[in-house]
């Protein structure tokens, strides 16, 4: 599902350090003790858990900001800052919610690829 710019009201704030992608891998490091395992395993959950939280998400349950928040946090620890700022429009959106829904599910399809990528190597 691609989103097309001029459709897009919302704009995450910049990042304070160079975009390296949907994953920054220098947090990801800070965050796990540069235990490249441990790196591992919080991907691989993240990738879990954002799967399942989509799939709830999708149907705009009551408790769509809960949900966001959920993810929002998740993707901080990760590095996912382009989730993580998506899920945060999603948990404030009011009207937008299916436009911030959109630009979610885009954020962590990438996200999910950039992991699939780092694990294959791995």
């Amino acid at each position: 599902m691609a989103l097309h710019i001029e459709q897009v009201q919302w704009m995450p704030s910049p990042p304070l350090a160079p975009d390296d992608g949907p994953i920054d891998l220098a947090h990801l490091r800070r965050m796990t003790l540069g235990d490249a395992s441990l790196e591992r395993e919080v991907l691989a959950l993240f990738a879990a858990q954002s799967v399942g939280l989509m799939r709830e998400l999708s149907g705009m349950p009551g408790n769509v900001g809960e949900l966001a928040h959920k993810l929002k946090g998740s993707a901080r620890a990760i590095g996912a800052s382009r989730v993580a700022d998506a899920a945060e429009w999603l948990e404030t959106a009011g009207h937008d919610a299916a436009q911030a829904l959109r630009a979610l599910d885009e954020a962590v399809y990438e996200a999910r690829a950039a992991i699939d990528g780092i694990l294959k190597r791995s």
